[in-house]
């Protein structure tokens, strides 16, 4: 008998083999009307667990589904296994590549020496309902690195093989499914009938990939255009190309070689001539108020800084306003679905006084800034502010993009600028590194670094960031005028130095952990680069690691 505390609730299992267990698959099916995502991982005593592990001793269990970001996160790498596995069946010597996210999905590309056709991509979709009608097993075999290594070497796959030498822990994981054989460095559901619920169709130079909806996980998620994001998402793979980076084993290669300097180089000279063409525009076309939006840790304060610099080469003298002064008295901050502040809400702005404020510095009006006391959560006069035609304001926030918060300014004064670090190279052709794991582990150095805050403690905090973001910034990205992308090629590998030791020291039995671990499992395959001697004072990582001469 083996007794599982689930969800607070003791159930006793009868298990016919001590030695095997039960299995968690067969216990979550007496939970799946518990949940209203689909069920596709489980935490084990504070460990992720795929749904194929057998528990053999007293446990306490949490199902996670689609609703959960690690549960959805397994469900979509399932859905790209059987992408993927669809496209091989169809074409054998097609190169597949998921690329990243885009409007709640995922865009990938499949290489056949030309453009794919509308009705290949249904041919694709065709075959992965067979596919998952077939519920294929998805099995998983611990090897080790040299074991692996010989396996991928056999088969042709001679990439997937030279990036496994860098991984630091021995063991590497290779499921098979009806004779495919891949490696991810996440987890798997266990067969292909899992997938229940997708969508897949053309989209630009690939398709897009969409996993179940959270309002309803019998919709796929929709998909919203965002011909922005995707051009600057195109821009930065251009990028990449340019600078001969587009994986982590040929940056891995590129650090080994000692030749880095000349790829920092080159993306700081790439940073520095985009910020500069944003300041020419703004020159041309006169703009009074320059809005930076951004989720966190960006580098807007170091984007801003440079965007200063740039706009004084125009002859153009730039003044900041702080959005943090403009907040409302505490007593009247709105709450938050919890009862708490909710100090990243547009209503936690005075927006009259705020708009009143910018029209009155436009029309060439003196005007006394309001300083909000943090210590005693109310508004203090503060600095009193007159400009000149040729000093445009700058206003950096969560809400810079949002047009309530410059609802009384003509939309032909205003130029939107957002700004996020978009990863620009992936683990391999099938594994790719999220966007907001970059971001994460940007603030877990920050704030080490400038905060004295744990890793624990940043990890803890960053669902609240997420739902800010979700609110605040994402749903208003595509109204900017430009975006530009903060992230660096090399940074991960500069990040992995600081974040690892960070990581390492959080307790098992802390509620970060599992992220921790899960964030560790992709930094192990990153050589670490601990030279900073080519990185200037003014880069936009320096905003994180230290010696920013234009940050703190």
């Amino acid at each position: 008998m083996v007794n599982l505390n689930i969800n607070g609730n003791i159930k006793t299992y009868a298990v016919k083999n001590k030695e095997q267990g039960i299995r968690l698959s067969d216990v979550a099916k007496d939970f799946e009307d518990d949940y209203s995502g689909y069920i596709s991982l489980a935490v084990v005593n504070n460990e992720l667990k795929e749904l194929t592990t057998y528990i053999k001793e007293d446990s306490d269990v949490t199902f996670l589904d689609t609703k959960n970001p690690d549960g959805l996160r397994v469900y979509t790498r399932t859905l790209n296994l059987v992408f993927i596995m669809a496209c091989k069946c169809l074409f054998k010597d097609s190169k597949v590549l998921i690329e990243h996210s885009l409007s709640n999905g995922v865009y990938c590309e499949i290489h056949l020496g030309r453009p794919i056709t509308e009705e290949e991509v249904a041919q694709i979709k065709e075959k992965m309902d067979k596919i998952i009608a077939k519920d294929y097993d998805i099995n998983k075999t611990i090897y080790s690195k040299k074991e692996a290594i010989g396996i991928f070497e056999s088969i042709g796959l001679y990439e997937k093989a030279e990036l496994i030498k860098y991984k630091d822990e021995d063991s590497v994981k290779i499921y098979k499914c009806n004779n495919y054989i891949d490696h991810f460095y996440g987890y798997l559901m266990p067969s292909t009938g899992y997938v229940k619920t997708y969508d897949l169709f053309k989209y630009q130079d690939g398709v897009i990939l969409m996993a179940a909806s959270e309002e309803d996980k019998r919709i796929p998620q929709k998909f919203i255009p965002q011909p922005k994001l995707a051009s600057i998402y195109k821009e930065s793979e251009e990028w990449s190309n340019l600078i001969g980076v587009d994986k982590v084993l040929t940056l891995n290669k590129i650090i080994e070689s000692g030749k880095y300097g000349e790829i920092i180089r080159i993306v700081e000279a790439l940073h520095e001539k985009k910020i500069g063409q944003i300041a020419d525009i703004i020159k041309q076309e006169n703009k009074r108020i320059i809005l930076i939006a951004a989720p966190s840790s960006s580098g807007k304060t170091s984007f801003a800084t440079r965007l200063c610099i740039h706009l004084k080469v125009n002859n153009l003298n730039p003044v900041s306003i702080s959005l943090d002064n403009y907040f409302v008295d505490r007593a009247h901050t709105p709450l938050d679905e919890y009862g708490k502040m909710d100090y990243e809400s547009i209503y936690a702005i005075n927006l009259e006084r705020f708009n009143k404020d910018l029209s009155d510095l436009l029309e060439g009006k003196e005007v006394q800034l309001p300083k909000y006391n943090f210590l005693t959560g109310k508004s203090e006069k503060g600095e009193i502010l007159k400009i000149d035609e040729n000093q445009p304001i700058i206003l950096e926030g969560i809400h810079g993009l949002n047009p309530m918060l410059t609802s009384s300014i003509p939309d032909d004064e205003k130029f939107k600028i957002y700004l996020s670090a978009l990863t620009q190279i992936n683990l391999d052709d099938h594994n790719r590194i999220p966007t907001t794991d970059l971001r994460l582990i940007r603030r877990i150095v920050r704030d080490n670094q400038f905060r004295a805050h744990t890793a624990e403690m940043t990890i803890m905090g960053w669902p609240s960031v997420r739902r800010g973001e979700e609110k605040n910034i994402f749903p208003y990205q595509e109204q900017a005028d430009v975006m530009f992308n903060t992230a660096c090629v090399y940074e991960l590998s500069l990040l992995k130095t600081y974040a690892k030791p960070l990581l390492e020291q959080i307790d098992r039995k802390s509620e970060a952990y599992i992220e921790a671990k899960r964030l560790l499992k992709f930094l192990q395959y990153f050589v670490e680069l601990d030279d900073l001697s080519d990185i200037p004072p003014t880069a936009i990582i320096r905003e994180f690691i230290g010696g920013s001469k234009i940050v703190h």
